[in-house]
């Protein structure tokens, strides 16, 4: 798999924290994109799109992302799912990474970092 390949799945309630990881990813010829608004729609969109990878914030609206991260596993435990989040929310943390998440990265994110994680899982 490459990168170009990849189809990514980005779940915030912010518009601007999805276009930001979105423009990153854009930059290492990351092209194929999903987009949720909240949790509840990021387990719906996961399980019709299948992505390889998802970008899920933890506090959001409807079920909030370690939920979110629960319901995504239970439907397919190879789920790769990173967690994406701002400060203050150290235990979510904790319970998201417990559920199955592979990674985190803290709001605001370093661009290297995501495109990193990225390129990993094409390795």
């Amino acid at each position: 798999m490459t990168v170009e390949d990849i189809k990514v799945l980005i779940a915030d309630d912010s518009i601007l924290a999805r276009k930001l990881i979105k423009d990153t990813l854009s930059e290492i010829g990351c092209n194929n994109f999903i987009e949720a608004k909240n949790g509840l729609e990021s387990v719906e969109k996961f399980k019709q799109e299948q992505p390889d990878i998802v970008f899920l914030d933890i506090v959001m609206p409807g079920i909030n992302g370690v939920e979110a991260t629960r319901q995504i596993m239970e439907a397919d435990p190879d789920a790769f799912i990173v967690m994406v989040s701002s400060v203050g929310t150290k235990s979510f943390l904790q319970e998201a990474l417990e559920a199955g998440a592979r990674d985190f990265l803290q709001k605001p994110f370093n661009g290297d970092n995501l495109k990193s994680i990225v390129t990993k899982l094409c390795d």
